[in-house]
């Protein structure tokens, strides 16, 4: 589960063990505690990623629930450094999800340019063997469905904490001015698209 996920965190880990990073690990951590603070911090970071696994999605929510209700309970009083790095955990999650999908919280023409290459990148590996799925199926409402269960409730939760500062809210409007021109032009766009592709595919294939 997770693999390519799992797989970037081992790397990353072994990678800032070399030695020559000696300086760069004093900076990140120095202690046992911070390091051990810092590895779950990266580990939540590089599993918020993973767009799939519904267990991994309703942990976070769970988690961003506790971390910002407005009442917190007494064991959370008694604690507020744990409490604010449970905070400071979860946006920075978010933080992560948010440049993951970040051309659909764009402008429209930024939000289309990277939803092509998306398609195009996709359909390559359909076709190469390395995907079952083909994305040509079902692209336009799969938008539509990303939309309104991933994006818009991510930018809401941007927008609740205002990690962005005055600019929050420009990522939740982006979000659904896209959404609403998806719904008017994305079927046309995704016709045109689709046709693209497949023809650059089958140039390649004559070359």
């Amino acid at each position: 589960r997770s693999v390519a996920e799992q797989h970037s965190v081992q790397l990353a880990l072994n990678i800032l063990n070399d030695r020559k990073y000696n300086a760069l690990r004093d900076a990140l951590y120095q202690c046992e505690s911070e390091k051990t603070r810092f590895r779950r911090l990266l580990i939540n970071a590089v599993m918020a990623t993973d767009l799939i696994d519904q267990e991994l999605k309703n942990l976070r929510n769970t988690r961003w629930s506790k971390a910002f209700r407005e009442v917190a309970d007494d064991e959370e009083n008694t604690n507020k450094q744990q409490a604010m790095n449970r905070k400071a955990t979860i946006v920075i999650e978010h933080i992560i999800q948010a440049s993951d999908v970040a051309h659909c919280m764009q402008h429209w023409h930024v939000f289309c340019k990277w939803n092509e290459k998306l398609f195009v990148e996709m359909y390559g590996a359909y076709r190469e063997g390395r995907a079952d799925r083909d994305p040509s199926v079902g692209w336009y409402e799969g938008e539509i469905c990303f939309f309104d269960n991933y994006v818009i409730p991510l930018a809401k939760k941007l927008e609740e904490c205002g990690v962005f500062g005055v600019s929050s809210d420009e990522y939740l409007s982006y979000a659904l001015a896209n959404r609403r021109e998806w719904k008017i032009k994305g079927e046309r766009i995704t016709e045109d698209m689709i046709r693209r592709t497949k023809a650059a595919a089958t140039g390649e294939e004559q070359d």
